[in-house]
C-alpha cells in the first residue's frame, strides 16, 4: 500500500519498521506503567526485559521461518536475515519462557506480570499488522467483494498487484484491538491471576486459525498442503495448552477460596 513512509537522499523509513517501533514504544510505556503501579517494577528492570524480549522475538521470528520453507533456509541459511520479515508465533512462543524466567528472576508475580504482558503483546502485534497492511505482506486472497483493497506500489510484497485482495492484515489488526479492548475491560473483572493471558491465548489463536483461510501467501507453509497452515497447527496446539492450564488455575482458585 504505502511501504515507504518517507525518503531524504538515500535515508528512508520503512512503514513496517515505523509502526514496529511505534507498537513497541506504546508497549513498553504500558508495560512500565502497569508494572511499577501493580508490581513495583522499577524502570531498569522493564527496559531490562524489554530489550530481553526483543532479542528473543528476533530470534524466534527469524528460526520459525525456516518451517515455510526448510530446504531453502537450511540450504541458504542467510536468507533468515534478508528482511523478509518474521513469523509471530515463532516470537511469542520464544518470548513467553524468557518472561517466565524473568519474572522469577526477580521475584515478581510471574502469572500477574503475563497479563501486563497480554495487553502489550495486543499493542506491539496490533501497530505491526497495519505495517504489514502497509508493506503489503501477509496479504489475502484475491476477492470480488467489497471488502478488497487493491495494492499497486511496486516495492509492496503483496501479490498479485491491480488485483482486489482480502486485507487480511486490517483484518487481523481490528481482531487484535477489539482483544485489547476486551482485556482492559476484563482486568478487574479477573478472576485470577493469568487469566487474561490466557485468555488473549485461546481469542487470538481462534481468530489466527480462521483467519488464516483468507490469506493468499502460501510460501509461509503448510503442515498439510491447503488444508492445515502451519500457523493453524500452532493455534491448535496453543489453544490446548492455554485452555488446559485456564481450567486448572480456575480450579486452583476456587479451592483456594
Amino acid at each position: 500500500m504505502h511501504p515507504i513512509l518517507f525518503k531524504v537522499g538515500s535515508f528512508t523509513i520503512y512503514t513496517y519498521g515505523f509502526c514496529i517501533a511505534l507498537g513497541a514504544l506504546l508497549g513498553f510505556l504500558y508495560m512500565y506503567w502497569q508494572g511499577k503501579k501493580q508490581y513495583s517494577l522499577t524502570f531498569d528492570q522493564s527496559n531490562n526485559l524489554f530489550i530481553l524480549l526483543v532479542l528473543a522475538g528476533v530470534v524466534g521470528g527469524k528460526f520459525f521461518m525456516i518451517f515455510e520453507d526448510p530446504s531453502l533456509y537450511l540450504s541458504q541459511p542467510q536468507k533468515l536475515f534478508s528482511g523478509s520479515g518474521f513469523v509471530f508465533y515463532g516470537s511469542l512462543l520464544t518470548c513467553i519462557p524468557v518472561m517466565l524466567w524473568y519474572f522469577k528472576k526477580i521475584k515478581v508475580s510471574v502469572l500477574g506480570m503475563l497479563d501486563v504482558m497480554a495487553v502489550v503483546t495486543c499493542i506491539v502485534h496490533g501497530f505491526g499488522r497495519v505495517g504489514c497492511f502497509m508493506a503489503g505482506c501477509c496479504y489475502g486472497l484475491p476477492t470480488d467483494s467489497f471488502l478488497g483493497v487493491v495494492f499497486s506500489n511496486p516495492v509492496c510484497q503483496a501479490e498479485p498487484l491491480h488485483t482486489p485482495l482480502y486485507p487480511t492484515q486490517l483484518f487481523e489488526a481490528a481482531f487484535i484491538f477489539f482483544i485489547l479492548i476486551v482485556l482492559l475491560i476484563l482486568k478487574k473483572k479477573k478472576n485470577f491471576d493469568g487469566q487474561l493471558f490466557l485468555i488473549y491465548l485461546m481469542v487470538y489463536a481462534v481468530g489466527r486459525g480462521v483467519l488464516e483461510m483468507f490469506r493468499g501467501d502460501i510460501e509461509r507453509g503448510f503442515l498439510i498442503e491447503n488444508i492445515l497452515s502451519n500457523s493453524q497447527f500452532i493455534s491448535i496446539l496453543v489453544i490446548s495448552v492455554a485452555l488446559y492450564f485456564y481450567i486448572r488455575l480456575n480450579r486452583i482458585k476456587k479451592i483456594t477460596r
